[in-house]
């Protein structure tokens, strides 16, 4: 006789209800590693203590906050243009300024109008700005034209000769000063020069030839005073770290033969503007910074009004380049309240 075992299951006697499903294969039955049956419903995800930032709710700015905010921006943009310009475009406005300076002056050359003095062609003062020769440094790469004037908004179109001493080449002593880092910086090398070296000066009056004497700074003994018939040159520029000037550094170079003899000057060094000294700033233009600040202003006041009467794609569009043109405008004055060897 055949005996038929059947298996109760403890929970369908107890429920009554359908027999569980068959266990999962693997080691362990039914039972992971826990020893905790996975028939039960899933707990439910343990919540954070704290929510994301990005799901916390932000309270609305007030008033102060927004304008606050604003005026960050404001100073954001500025300052952005302000250091664009210093170090990126004041170099790219220095090569167009020498190349139509160099153009203006090799034609004075070829008619004999160079000047020789502080006075033009036409017995009228020598604008500031002018070009007034050709400097040459071959072993440090320089080859600049000189512009009459020290002033900070002259020394950004080239090295600028001190209107209070004679043209290089002329007997007596000139001064020549230029920028050691921002528009070009034409004269960042010449501390590198070395006593006997020689370069050029390209005037109305022909080519001079220097030799250097050597490298001073502030403190250091001048050179022995010059003797009839003598030239000396002082090339100078901003010492330190570029963009941070500490100080000046001069180059003593001494002209090879006889100086030419000097033209006229009308400038002493009493008279000579406060703005020509060696790292001095220029506020003559003030003026010009505060119109160029209001038109800013202005600019950003109607970006505003555009983003809310016709969308961020249109005004973007429009009013990109005006704000870019107004920050630049607004960089290109504050430049001018810099040393003017910077």
């Amino acid at each position: 006789m055949t005996t038929t075992v059947i298996e109760v299951r403890p929970e369908a006697q107890a429920g009554g209800g359908s027999p569980l499903p068959p266990t999962g294969g693997g080691p362990f039955g039914r039972f992971g590693r826990s020893g905790r049956g996975d028939s039960g419903p899933p707990r439910p995800p343990r919540m954070p203590k704290r929510m994301p930032r990005s799901m916390m709710p932000l309270a609305p700015l007030t008033p102060a906050q927004v304008l606050a905010r604003s005026c960050l921006a404001v100073v954001a943009a500025l300052l952005l243009a302000f250091a664009a310009n210093l170090m990126v475009l004041s170099h790219l406005q220095h090569a167009v300024s020498q190349q139509q300076l160099g153009d203006a002056y090799r034609e004075q050359l070829a008619a004999g109008t160079a000047p020789v003095s502080e006075g033009a062609f036409d017995d009228t003062l020598l604008p500031d700005g002018a070009p007034v020769g050709i400097l040459s440094i071959p072993s440090i790469g320089v080859s600049e034209v000189i512009v009459e004037g020290t002033s900070s908004a002259d020394t950004k179109a080239g090295p600028g000769h001190r209107r209070d001493s004679v043209l290089p080449g002329q007997t007596g002593l000139s001064t020549v000063m230029g920028r050691a880092a921002a528009y070009g910086g034409p004269f960042s090398r010449i501390q590198e020069l070395a006593p006997g070296e020689t370069f050029t000066v390209l005037t109305g009056q022909g080519e001079q030839k220097f030799k250097v004497i050597g490298v001073r700074y502030a403190g250091d003994p001048a050179p022995p005073p010059l003797k009839a018939g003598e030239s000396r040159l002082v090339l100078e520029t901003a010492r330190g770290t570029a963009y941070i000037p500490t100080g000046t550094a001069r180059v003593d170079a001494q002209l090879v033969g006889t100086g030419e003899p000097a033209g006229a000057r009308q400038t002493s060094y009493a008279a000579l503007p406060p703005q020509d000294l060696e790292m001095a700033t220029d506020l003559s233009t003030v003026w010009a910074l505060i119109f160029a600040l209001q038109f800013f202003v202005v600019a950003e006041i109607a970006a505003v009004w555009a983003y809310r009467r016709i969308g961020a794609q249109k005004m973007w569009v429009v009013f990109v380049p005006v704000m870019f043109l107004a920050g630049l405008l607004v960089a290109d004055q504050v430049t001018r309240l810099l040393p003017n060897l910077l």
